[in-house]
């Protein structure tokens, strides 16, 4: 070889080693950086998941003596929104009004208790609206409301504190009798007050007052009515009324709770009488939760109850105890409730403050504030501190950082017994226009409806994907399969976008219409084909033999296509005969099943249409791969094509087709835009194949657009896309330890 050929060959040889360096150390790039890439993502969500399993945390920020003692006892201790200036109601009728981070008095203000009279009892009417309101001794009230305006004089906020009287300065009698107020309950809205009150003679009083509005003038005049409850006032310490003014709780210090139903207030009605407490307990707090459909009971053994009306199958509501938190071991002296959300905090016999939340039944914090015995506890309007006032005048003010309180291992992945609910239930709810609203992020439902509807659409795509792709890989024509492979796979061209919208819009209202005609289809189209192979066998061989090999599957379009018009004209008249001409309503008056437009069939069937190319090419690369000296081996040692298929071939292709299976189902539970467009998107856990679900995917892609940053709703959406990442990565992991089992048991055939 001339000197020239053989430089150019070792040039060329070598320029050859480089590129096969260059493509092996690109390769290894690659994956590696796939796997950073996937790390990264896990850790991503773990960093934003985290935060909502994280306790809560407390802080002292300020002690001192409680503002102008001189001024009285406190009945009530409170601060503004900012929590920068509080106020303490006194026994002498005295309202002190603050600074929070040092106790400096701002302003001292009189409620205008008239000559002659004394408190005698005191109520908060609404904490978040700043309604409190005094008993007097002769049977009068004054209803006063904190406010507080918020100015910016050079640029530095200035908040100034101010007393209102919403129904007048001068006191409202309440009993015509004039005997003292011992107990006093107020709410007052936009439709009226009410008062309810126990006085010294041991009567229940029920006072409204409500617009009355003239049909031929824009005047308003104030209606009074006037009850007194038909009830035992003997021990009765506890009187709760509920902001719709429509139950009212009257409790005693040893458990026993009336609920009335006040919704006509000139005829209250007892719905029922229980006792909250076991035998040898005594109530020391009960107070609302927020939203006022629960009440949380302490007692003197250190428990804290949540009670909440529920319905029952009758329609009639009914107190029920749904949880109950250990506190302490010593007495429960005192408890408030959030004002925006279900926690609540507690304080013990001995100044140990705990934090907690009803929904999440959840301990966030336990710290001891004071040495001396606690007298009152409230928390800041915005849940970032408390005030603790003991018996020996000092003011403890504390900070709190408590930002997903709602959030626990059970409230996520068990039942949970939410407010005026029958019974526990898995609910994901996550948003309402309410503070009031009782959040609800159950993931079990939504895990359920991904599973679902991955099951469905792999109960269809699976045997027709395989079925199909052994046929075409191994008996069909190659001609024939140069044309049907390919018309397959480019189905996977199609945007599941596409797929979602033609599903909701066009094959579920047409299901609903036909729906008789699905199941005739599924009937008789099998019966068809094997009528029809059974029919083929018996032709003569002759006729038989000028069908080419492998092109047998091409006789079959026809047969389907008659099946599928056969099946659809009996339908009409097999729905009339069987099930009264509607088989939707049959199944729901004989069965219970109900019928949603757009259910689980649908998105089977669009879902099911979209994972199908991609299980059909895999496997019939699979299948087809197969080394043709196995076959041709199997054949000459006497074994018919089938024998082959099932005994060699497909133990052979048994790696790439369980591959194959485990991507499609990835697809499957993955698929955003198809479930999002095909279903109702109602969490609900139903095996039926009639109804509805909602999966972790379309459940983002819904929610995360209206979620706040950094808020608990936004981050347990981030929850549920790490639970989604975790299940197919655990799932392709064991999958590929699996193919690889398969591969190492049948690679030497």
């Amino acid at each position: 070889m001339p000197a020239s050929k053989l430089q150019i060959s070792a040039t060329y040889q070598k320029w050859r080693k480089i590129k096969d360096q260059i493509a092996r150390y690109c390769v290894v790039a690659g994956g590696l950086g796939v796997i950073v890439a996937i790390v990264l993502i896990f850790f991503y969500l773990m960093y934003v998941v985290y935060p909502l399993f994280v306790s809560a945390e407390a802080h002292e920020l300020h002690q001192y003596k409680v503002p102008e003692v001189s001024a009285g006892k406190t009945l009530f201790l409170t601060s503004e929104e900012q929590n920068e200036v509080g106020v303490r109601f006194t026994n002498q009728g005295k309202a002190v009004f603050f600074a929070v981070d040092s106790g400096k008095v701002l302003k001292t203000e009189s409620i205008g208790v008239p000559a002659g009279a004394s408190i005698t009892s005191f109520a908060v009417g609404s904490a978040s609206k700043g309604f409190v309101v005094y008993g007097l001794d002769n049977g009068g009230v004054i209803v006063v409301r904190h406010k507080y305006g918020i100015t910016y004089p050079n640029n530095k906020r200035l908040i100034t504190p101010q007393l209102e009287f919403p129904l007048g300065t001068q006191a409202q009698q309440i009993d015509p009798q004039g005997q003292a107020i011992i107990y006093i309950a107020f709410r007052s809205n936009e439709s009226g007050t009410t008062f309810v009150a126990k006085t010294a003679d041991e009567r229940v009083l029920l006072t409204s007052f409500f617009k009355e509005e003239s049909l031929f003038a824009d005047d308003e005049s104030m209606e009074r009515t006037d009850v007194t409850l038909d009830i035992s006032a003997k021990n009765l310490e506890y009187l709760l009324l509920d902001k719709e003014q429509r139950n009212l709780y009257l409790a005693t210090h040893d458990g026993d709770l009336s609920l009335f139903d006040i919704s006509d207030k000139q005829q209250p009605v007892l719905i029922q009488h229980t006792h909250i407490l076991n035998v040898g307990e005594q109530l020391n707090s009960l107070v609302f939760l927020t939203g006022e459909l629960s009440l949380l009971a302490g007692d003197n053994k250190g428990f804290v109850s949540q009670w909440s009306l529920v319905r029952d199958a009758m329609n009639h509501y009914s107190l029920q105890k749904l949880r109950v938190f250990k506190i302490s071991d010593l007495p429960v002296i005192a408890i408030d409730a959030e004002q925006r959300r279900k926690g609540f905090v507690t304080v013990d016999a001995e100044g140990v403050v705990g934090v907690y939340h009803s929904t999440a039944e959840r301990q966030l914090l336990k710290v001891k504030v004071t040495s001396a015995a606690p007298e009152l506890l409230v928390i800041a309007p915005r849940a970032n501190a408390f005030m603790l006032e003991d018996n020996q005048g000092m003011i403890q003010v504390w900070s709190v950082k408590n930002e997903h309180p709602e959030v626990s291992i059970k409230s996520i992945w068990q039942e949970v017994w939410y407010e005026s609910y029958p019974q526990p239930a898995y609910i994901w709810q996550s948003s309402s226009s309410s503070n009031d609203f009782e959040p609800k992020y159950s993931l079990t439902p939504l895990v359920f409806g991904t599973l679902k509807a991955a099951f469905y659409a792999m109960l269809l795509a699976v045997p027709l994907a395989i079925m199909g792709a052994i046929y075409t890989a191994y008996f069909m024509a190659a001609p024939l399969r140069r044309v049907v492979k390919p018309s397959i796979e480019i189905m996977e061209a199609l945007p599941t976008v596409i797929l979602g919208f033609l599903a909701g819009l066009w094959l579920a209202p047409f299901i609903e219409e036909h729906l008789m005609s699905v199941f005739s289809i599924l009937l008789v189209l099998p019966v068809a084909v094997l009528l029809f192979a059974f029919t083929w066998q018996l032709l003569p061989e002759k006729l038989r033999l000028k069908v080419p090999d492998g092109y047998d599957a091409a006789l079959l379009i026809p047969v389907i296509f008659l099946a599928t018009l056969f099946a659809y004209s009996i339908s009409a008249p097999l729905e009339d005969w069987l099930f009264n001409g509607s088989i939707i309503v049959w199944f729901n008056n004989e069965l219970g099943i109900g019928y949603d437009q757009r259910n689980s069939l649908v998105v089977g069937i669009a879902m099911g249409f979209a994972v199908i190319p991609t299980i059909f090419s895999i496997t019939e690369d699979a299948i087809f791969s197969v080394p043709k000296h196995l076959t041709v081996g199997s054949l000459a040692l006497g074994a018919t094509p089938w024998q082959t298929m099932t005994k060699v071939v497909l133990l052979t292709a048994s790696p790439g087709i369980f591959s194959a299976v485990m991507i499609g189902l990835g697809r499957a539970v993955g698929e955003t835009m198809i479930v999002l467009m095909a279903t109702g998107n109602t969490p609900v856990m139903d095996l039926s194949v009639f109804q509805g679900m909602r999966t972790l995917s379309a459940n983002i892609a819904v929610e995360m657009p209206e979620s706040e940053v950094d808020s608990t709703h936004y981050r347990v959406l981030f929850l549920a896309a790490l639970v989604l990442f975790s299940f197919t990565f655990v799932f392709n992991t064991l999958a590929e330890l699996i193919r690889q089992r398969l591969r190492d048991k049948y690679s030497s055939l």
